[in-house]
This record gives structure tokens, C-alpha cells and sequence, in this order.
């Protein structure tokens, strides 16, 4: 159930074919490295919010440490919950949304964002690349241009 090596895929298969998506483009299974990029801007900016408005200073310790990941989680449930992409998603062209296609909705994104702070889901991922917190949430990430 991890990574790229899953031997248990069709030698014709392709991340999503399972899903019905297609191979590549609009539509299709985001990739990894759009999809890290878009964690380090939403890191990046829930960091900067939790600076300015919360106090929090950048290698703090304590309680406040734990500012970046409350707001990051916040903004991932509030965005991919109403738009279906936080910041870093919109930015690197990534919508997330039901395996059906219909939009995420509230109850999933929560789901799926407090199975993403916890990371250990978010690293173990499919064959179809939908990692633990996004099978589990129903959700999928899409490429969208």
C-alpha cells in the first residue's frame, strides 16, 4: 500500500486507471511534486498568519509551536471544504474533490485535514498515489490544467 514501487499494478495501469481518470492533464491524478509544493506554500503561509497573528516565532517551542499547524488545519478545512483547494493547491493548479468528482464538502475535509496534520496518512499512499488521509476522507486530488 505505499509508494511508487506496487508491484500489484498492471504493467498497462497508470496512477487513477483504476479510478477511471485519465492518464494525464486536466482531470487526472495530481502528482507528487505539485502536490509537495502546494504543502510548502500552505506551510509557508499558515506559518506567516501564525506569526502576525498569533505570536508564533519561528523555531518556537512550547504551546505556541503548535500555532502553524492549527491554523494549516483551519485553512484546510474551511478551503478545500467550501473551494475544494487551499492556497497552495489553487497556486499550483490542484483541486480536491470526491472520487465522484462532486465537491468535497465539510465533513470529508475535516476528515481529511486531521488525518493530514497527523502526516503518518498523508506518506502512505496507493497505487491509484491517494494517500491514507484522502481514501480514507473519499477525496481524491486532481490536476486541473
Amino acid at each position: 500500500m505505499t509508494g511508487s514501487g506496487d508491484s500489484a499494478r498492471p504493467a498497462t495501469g497508470y496512477p487513477g486507471s483504476a479510478l477511471g481518470l485519465p492518464q494525464a492533464g486536466p482531470g487526472s491524478i495530481a502528482r507528487l511534486g505539485p502536490r509537495v509544493a502546494a504543502l510548502v506554500i500552505d506551510w509557508l503561509l499558515c506559518s506567516l498568519i501564525a506569526t502576525a497573528f498569533l505570536g508564533y516565532r519561528f523555531g518556537g517551542q512550547g504551546s505556541g509551536g503548535w500555532a502553524p499547524l492549527a491554523v494549516f488545519l483551519v485553512e484546510n478545512v474551511l478551503l478545500v471544504g467550501t473551494l475544494g483547494s487551499t492556497v497552495g493547491h489553487r497556486i499550483m493548479g490542484l483541486h480536491v474533490s470526491k472520487v465522484t468528482g462532486a465537491a468535497a464538502g465539510p465533513v470529508p475535509a475535516l476528515i481529511r485535514s486531521v488525518l493530514l496534520c497527523l502526516v503518518i496518512p498523508a506518506v502512505v499512499w496507493d497505487k491509484d498515489g491517494r494517500g491514507m488521509h484522502d481514501r480514507l476522507a473519499g477525496t481524491i486530488i486532481r490536476r486541473v490544467r
